[in-house]
């Protein structure tokens, strides 16, 4: 009785120590209020956002806040306030808190059965669980590539980040400068409503023609408020994208450097562009990164045929007699050899199978429809650089000259600069299809293809990095 009686003993004081490792639970109550102000408050002067971007791009701000914010930048900040980035952050702290839960043996189990009312009777086992089959390393070798795509994940959904903020910065840029050639419209319709009232006095001109460059004028200032409301939205939109409140962006100035300037389609390669899209995109890494954690769910199923077993000692206390022994457990698989969950584990192999192949022919198809869209948009833009070019440079240069000798006057210089306007506004729609082109076949291969645009991301990138300053918060 008295060994038994130590044996109970030393169970009981180890007890309170395993009690210490406990972890507590800890509220963190959603307030909506709270978080709709947190993001009221969300601007470009936040404490710690020059040290993120700076991280993110691996080099020093020469200046901060900088003059004008490029799309690097922008883009960056959108992966510091986006809440997309933070609920796929969350969802790969869920995939590496699965490790751990893969990884945990089994623990031992201890069972006391006094005898009630006899005290002379008194039963006492441990019983330490043992996996069979290398199941365990099954487990985890699905956690880690379920892991592994959960970091394709996020490195997926900041590349949408990019994105996005990319055709919102664009579709800002274009609207302003839209704007501007509205504005510079209206001084030309405003001077040829004066020539044609000065003409109209003196009777050289019938008004229907006097009415109808003011009716033209009148359409120009309803174009620049459009312009005007449209600049103000796409401003919204941007900040939108980027996870901040629209009065972030007031007083901001934006840079767009090669803006004018794309790559031209023979810098890309079809092969090569078919060969990233297929190889190297995130999302096609993320399937076959999925596609093997349902391989390795697999073989843990076809593992679990082979039962666990139990093994232990035990001791026994009956009228003053002490008796030792030593169990061994195990489930006889007679009745179940776990063929339902081995056939479903191979359906969700074959599922990610055919979804990655899936996968792989639809971003082919993408990447070759992007490049040639692409192509078709830079030859338009530049047919329409050379009409405009063709214009400034002989046709309206000429009438310039043809005025200051005496040859034509203000009023044929005026038609002119209308319809330079015109060629101008018809280079600016090229060259937004143009732009968006190229997007949409970045987005095929997730990669910047312009040579001013650094922004490459992976699941190891600084911007990723779990210790970014608004996930701490």
């Amino acid at each position: 009785m008295n060994s038994a009686l130590g044996f109970l003993l030393c169970v009981v004081g180890v007890l309170p120590f395993a009690g210490c490792a406990v972890q507590r639970y800890r509220a963190a109550p959603l307030v909506p209020a709270e978080s709709a102000s947190g993001f009221e408050s969300r601007s470009l002067s936040d404490a710690n956002l020059q040290a993120f971007v700076e991280k993110s791009l691996g080099q020093p701000a020469s200046s901060w806040p900088p003059k004008a914010w490029d799309l690097q930048r922008l883009s960056v900040i959108g992966l510091y306030f986006s809440p997309e980035v933070q609920a796929a952050r969350a969802r790969l702290e869920e995939a590496e808190a699965a490790i751990v839960t893969a990884g945990a043996r089994p623990n031992p189990v201890f069972d006391l059965s006094p005898g009630v009312p006899s005290p002379y009777l008194l039963t006492l086992d441990f019983a330490v669980p043992l996996e069979t089959r290398g199941k365990r390393g099954y487990r985890l070798r699905s956690a880690r590539n379920l892991n592994e795509a959960a970091q394709f994940d996020l490195a997926d959904t900041a590349w949408k980040v990019h994105s996005a903020v990319r055709r919102a910065l664009l579709d800002h840029l274009l609207a302003a400068r839209s704007l501007d050639l509205f504005h510079s419209e209206e001084q030309v319709r405003n001077e040829q409503v004066k020539l044609l009232q000065e003409r109209f006095v003196v009777g050289d001109i019938p008004r229907p023609e006097l009415d109808l460059a003011r009716i033209e004028l009148s359409k120009t200032h309803l174009a620049i408020r459009a312009a005007e409301g449209q600049v103000g939205e796409t401003k919204v939109a941007l900040a939108a994208a980027m996870g901040l409140p629209a009065s972030a962006l007031e007083a901001t100035s934006f840079d767009w450097a090669d803006l004018d300037s794309p790559p031209s389609a023979q810098s890309f390669s079809l092969q090569e562009i078919r060969r990233e899209a297929v190889l190297d995109r995130l999302d096609i890494r993320r399937a076959l990164a999925q596609y093997a954690a349902a391989e390795n769910d697999l073989q843990l199923e076809i593992a679990k045929q082979y039962p666990d077993v139990q093994i232990g000692p035990g001791y026994t206390y009956e009228e003053r007699d002490n008796f030792f022994t030593l169990g061994l457990s195990i489930t006889l698989p007679i009745f179940n050899r776990n063929r339902g969950p081995i056939a479903e584990a191979e359906a969700k192999r074959r599922e990610a199978a055919a979804t990655f192949v899936q996968k792989q022919a639809q971003v082919m198809g993408d990447s070759e429809r992007a490049l040639a869209t692409y192509s078709a948009a830079l030859n338009e833009l530049a047919e329409a650089d050379q009409s405009l070019r063709q214009l400034q440079d002989t046709q309206l240069r000429m009438t310039q000259l043809a005025v200051q000798i005496g040859e034509e006057d203000r009023l044929t210089l005026n038609g002119m600069q209308l319809e330079n306007a015109a060629v101008a506004r018809a280079r600016l729609d090229a060259l937004g299809r143009a732009q968006i082109a190229l997007g949409e076949l970045e987005d095929a291969v997730q990669r910047p293809l312009s040579p001013a645009d650094q922004f490459r991301l992976g699941p190891q990138s600084p911007a990723l990095s779990k210790a970014t300053p608004e996930a701490a918060r």
